[in-house]
């Protein structure tokens, strides 16, 4: 491993190709674009594909195609174009297909702006396309983070031939940070029997059928409860939470992505003037680690917690729900792509000891 200084969407885009990601297909847009360009320049250098699609639509199609060819393949986009790609997405969810999903976000709703945001929230956890389903959903706080959960986002896809969605805002795509790579040029990846490589008519190798429309209402039923019974499965095993300072704590932040370390500098600050608050930052933001979050808002010494979002309050009613009532849960966002300073955290917090 060597220490490297890079822009936060091109250590995506290598740290994808380092974990055996060999196939790329994506369309421009703000603030992700400097992941398809620097996919372009390294696919073919390592035997893989890119692909410009002609939409957003085209490319989560090719992206279902290649991962039910048993192939590790990766689409970004944001906001918008996340929007677009929502039908193919629950498709794949139907489908079984594995495969990664980036979404830098940008301010919203419709075209919004082109800065950092984390309005994508709902979308992504809640299943912003149609139907009963989930995506495991991870959110990194830096660029070495996002570097280091792209190989557990493909083997997680992998593992419960499921969609993974990167959710990060375009202020961890766009900064730069030094990173650490691993170089792993020849990935060992899992066999995938049930994949669509051909078959043999003598019988030894049956015809994968990789499917989401069930004309009959059973044979749905069955998909889903089989879905639903992986999906308990991943709630059990995948949870991902940090738990910065929280012990004996007076008040609780929560918060994710770029969010959190605007938090923990507040966490210092407020230190500084002796008043203890911890932090409890969400890895996965589905399954979300809600036995954490109560546990660390439920403690004695906690008289209440603040969820700080660049939204207008959606990891708020996960909080809210974790926490159930056993603490009062505030709320400090704003939307439009403005970021809160440590400052402002520092002052809220201190709003609420004083009220």
């Amino acid at each position: 491993m060597s220490l490297k200084l890079m822009k936060g969407c091109e250590a995506i885009a290598e740290a994808a190709i380092q974990a055996g990601c060999r196939y790329f297909f994506g369309y421009p847009i703000t603030p992700q674009n400097d992941i398809p360009e620097y996919m372009s320049a390294r696919m073919p250098q390592v035997g893989g594909c890119f692909l410009q699609s002609e939409s957003e639509l085209a490319a989560i199609n090719m992206v279902y195609g290649a991962g039910g060819a048993g192939a590790r393949v990766m689409t970004s986009s944001s906001s918008p174009g996340i929007s677009l790609k929502q039908e193919g997405i629950s498709t794949c969810a139907a489908a079984e297909i594995p495969c990664v999903i980036v979404n830098m976000m940008r301010g919203g709703p419709g075209l919004g702006n082109i800065q950092a945001s984390q309005g994508d929230y709902f979308q992504a956890v809640k299943g912003g396309g149609h139907g009963d389903y989930h995506a495991v959903v991870y959110a990194p706080s830096s660029i070495q983070e996002t570097v280091d959960l792209m190989p557990k986002a493909f083997d997680v896809a992998d593992e419960y031939r499921t969609p993974v969605i990167i959710l990060a805002d375009g202020l961890i795509g766009q900064m730069m940070e030094p990173v650490e790579l691993k170089e792993n040029p020849n990935p060992v990846l899992p066999e995938k029997p049930w994949a669509a490589t051909g078959y043999d008519p003598n019988g030894k190798k049956p015809r994968a059928v990789l499917n989401s429309l069930y004309i009959e209402t059973e044979d749905l039923d069955v998909l889903v409860d089989r879905l639903h019974a992986r999906y308990e499965v991943i709630q059990k095993k995948e949870k991902m939470v940090e738990l910065y300072n929280t012990e004996d704590a007076e008040f609780i932040l929560c918060a994710y992505g770029t969010v959190a370390r605007v938090c923990k500098a507040a966490v210092r600050l407020l230190g500084e003037q002796g008043v203890k608050v911890g932090l409890v930052r969400p890895i996965t933001l589905w399954p979300f680690p809600s036995e954490a979050v109560h546990d660390a808002a439920a403690q004695k010494s906690v008289k209440a917690a603040l969820t700080v979002e660049m939204s207008d309050g959606q990891l708020l009613e996960d909080i809210r729900l974790a926490v159930n009532g056993d603490k009062p849960v505030e709320f400090m966002g704003k939307a439009g792509s403005i970021i809160p300073t440590a400052e402002e955290v520092a002052e809220r917090i201190m709003k609420m000891r004083r009220a």
